[in-house]
């Protein structure tokens, strides 16, 4: 039986399971009238630019945030934020943690290090009222159908709108932004006349993408009116763009050599580059912490002008919450990029680890009571995991000497009451034998035990890196950018090594943590530097077309005044992994069912299958609607065609329509986020 024989079957036995769809969901019958595929020059995009005079960007992350801009007028200067007040004994500040706190009235009351310090000097059963956030951004990816009326739960168990917390986030960094902006141009600074940048990790779906948006929106970041103030950038794409500009001092190239035993620190290649061992390479980025303001080249960085036309490499940007993967292809002379294969990735960031830990501790001390602290006791949960956090980034492949974790007092007060015996004894009686318990009230732990809570999280990427590797338009590929907060991880950097064996060369930003913020800023100055994307899936509507024997599956019969339909076809507008050039379009005609009608809604499918024929097969989904209202345009033409065009080369997709009798805008929207 061939390919098309076994789909028509599936289609058969799914019809017969569920209904036909569009008859069920009384999608009005809407026929295609031109399916056409239209390509836009560039030139007709330039026009509507709007001018802004600084590009302010937020790095919205699951473990820590920030922003930074570059005015138009200098937009090879870009200033990272102020220092933070607060900040952790270990681990260096550039960013804020992504943690959040509401008053017991549910007010917001304050973020980052500031949120973090004021919970945790509250008293025990004080804290209990407030309500407490962090790593809440996962939650997105995470969730299976994304709403608007998503909830979060805080520390203390209470439930909050996902939406109102990613709005207060958004407020406090305009707030911080405009303050700063302010201060630097001395007088007050209008929010029109920046645009805003916030990035996403590329491996989301269209719903996390608008959830962002609309959050922006009830943020009063941007107002729906002007939604072009607002650019979504996608986080390995923002790195790859600040990739280009390095200059040979400002990364490192994890050894081109490569040793029996992974480095050989004192091998430095006379390549101008720095070459170090992950455990000397933290010594670099300290150093290139200390200013706030990047010099980025106008002219492009000496590394890039090693590509050639055509030359490949792959962005590896490991977060706090997702690890992405994106292939780019390099178009000279301009140095456009290209995306040659949809990005993948998954949700296998830093985070990981801090669940492992949380395993191990569980193992140790028992779940019940690991849950009972959380809850109880809140803020010494995250004191916990903030001594965690230092340690964690003390690991390196070749350390000998145990890693000491602080056990709050809380922790082993409140153990001795739960259990009525001491967490010296739960670790003699765990027969977990690498983690030890020191006099001082710590918690001893083995390398190598560190290094087995990195294993999971380092297994996941690396069999992702393997798997894309193996792809054919993945071959050849000249470089490897590590980016990200993770990318610092010395055990991650050794275990791509090992993975690559040489094939590409390795690079990691000095400042690999700022990379995205100084990529999401250049590419708000020049949005059109990506001509060419993958679309992650395909995307389609029902309609009806005229039934033919023997081609159509005879249960999608439908008669209508004498005319037999074959329902539920599905009319792709775009195939996954499909190339899309930046502004070029989708042209679909759709003409109203009753002349009456108001307002025509379309349903939006999608299916990560290449190619599908109709609508009720397995894996294809309704991710969306597109709206067309066309009241107020009742025309007197017999049959009336509205035009639709939509658009994904960009970030986010994006539906225009026109009335083509009259010649009028038809106001068109497309909606990811169910209802």
């Amino acid at each position: 039986m061939s390919e098309k024989d076994t789909a028509t079957e599936k289609i058969t036995t799914d019809a017969m399971a569920n209904p036909s769809p569009a008859k069920s969901m009384g999608d009005p019958g809407i026929t295609p009238l031109s399916p056409s595929h239209n390509q836009q020059s560039d030139t007709d995009q330039v026009q509507t630019e709007p001018s802004f005079m600084v590009v302010v960007a937020i790095d919205f992350g699951t473990t820590s945030s920030g922003y930074a801009y570059a005015f138009t007028k200098e937009p090879e200067c870009i200033h990272t934020m102020r220092r933070w007040e607060g900040g952790d004994p270990g681990v260096s500040n550039q960013k804020t943690p992504t943690t959040i706190l509401l008053t017991p009235d549910r007010k917001f009351h304050s973020f980052g290090y500031a949120a973090r310090d004021f919970y945790h000097d509250l008293d025990p059963s004080e804290s209990k009222q407030w309500l407490y956030l962090e790593k809440f951004k996962m939650k997105l990816h995470t969730t299976p159908n994304l709403s608007i009326d998503t909830d979060l739960h805080a520390a203390n168990g209470k439930r909050v709108k996902a939406l109102d917390i990613f709005a207060y986030a958004l407020a406090f960094f305009k707030e911080q932004a405009l303050k700063e902006l302010s201060d630097q141009t001395g007088g007050e600074f209008d929010n029109n006349d920046v645009r805003w940048v916030i990035t996403v990790p590329a491996i989301w779906k269209m719903p996390a993408k608008q959830f962002m948006r609309e959050a922006a929106y009830k943020s009063g970041l941007v107002s729906r009116d002007s939604p072009e103030q607002l650019i979504i950038a996608l986080e390995p794409e923002a790195a790859s763009i600040y990739c280009r500009k390095l200059r040979l001092h400002q990364m490192m190239d994890l050894g081109m050599q490569t040793t029996q035993n992974g480095f050989s620190p004192n091998d430095n290649v006379g390549s101008g580059m720095t070459q170090v061992s992950p455990g000397h390479a933290k010594e670099h980025v300290r150093r290139n912490r200390q200013s706030r303001t990047f010099l980025v080249e106008n002219v492009i960085g000496e590394l890039w002008s090693e590509l050639e036309e055509g030359d490949r490499y792959v962005v590896v940007d490991c977060g706090g919450g997702t690890v992405d993967l994106t292939v780019h292809q390099i178009r000279l002379p301009e140095g456009h990029l290209k995306e040659l294969y949809k990005a993948s990735g998954g949700p296998y960031g830093s985070i990981g680890i801090d669940y492992e830990f949380e395993k191990l501790l569980c193992k140790i001390f028992g779940q019940d009571f690991i849950d009972q602290f959380k809850i109880k006791r809140p803020a010494a949960w995250v004191d916990l995991m903030i001594a965690f956090e230092s340690r964690k980034r003390a690991a390196t492949p070749d350390r000998t000497n145990p890693l000491n974790i602080n056990l709050p007092f809380s922790f082993i007060d409140y153990y001795k009451k739960f259990r009525g015996h001491s967490v010296e004894h739960a670790l003699r009686k765990s027969n977990v034998d690498f983690v030890k318990w020191s006099s001082q009230g710590m918690l001893r732990m083995s390398p190598d035990a560190m290094n087995s809570l990195f294993k999971p999280t380092i297994d996941h990427i690396i069999q992702h890196l393997t798997e894309l590797f193996e792809k054919p338009e993945v071959s050849d590929i000249k470089f490897l950018f590590l980016v990200g907060g993770f990318a610092e991880s010395a055990l991650l950097q050794q275990a791509v090594q090992n993975m690559l064996q040489g094939r590409s060369r390795i690079i990691i930003p000095h400042d690999v943590g700022l990379t995205i913020l100084k990529g999401a800023v250049l590419f708000g100055l020049d949005p059109s530097v990506i001509k060419v994307r993958r679309s992650p899936l395909t995307y389609g509507v029902g309609v009806l077309n005229r039934f033919v024997e023997g081609k159509h599956p005879p249960e999608k019969l439908l008669v209508k005044d004498g005319t037999r339909w074959c329902t539920d076809v599905f009319d792709t507008f775009i195939a996954a992994d499909q190339s899309v050039a930046l502004g070029e379009m989708v042209k679909r005609s759709y003409t109203p069912a009753k002349p009456s009608q108001q307002v025509i809604v379309i349903h939006v499918y999608c299916s990560e299958k290449e190619s599908v024929g109709f609508i009720s097969e397995h894996g294809v989904k309704k991710c969306g609607t597109l709206r067309l209202d066309v009241s107020g345009t009742e025309s007197t033409a017999p049959r009336r065609e509205i035009q639709t065009l939509m658009q994904f080369g960009d970030t986010e997709i994006r539906a225009m329509a026109v009335d083509v009798s009259t010649g009028r805008t038809v106001k068109a929207s497309i909606d990811f986020l169910s209802h």
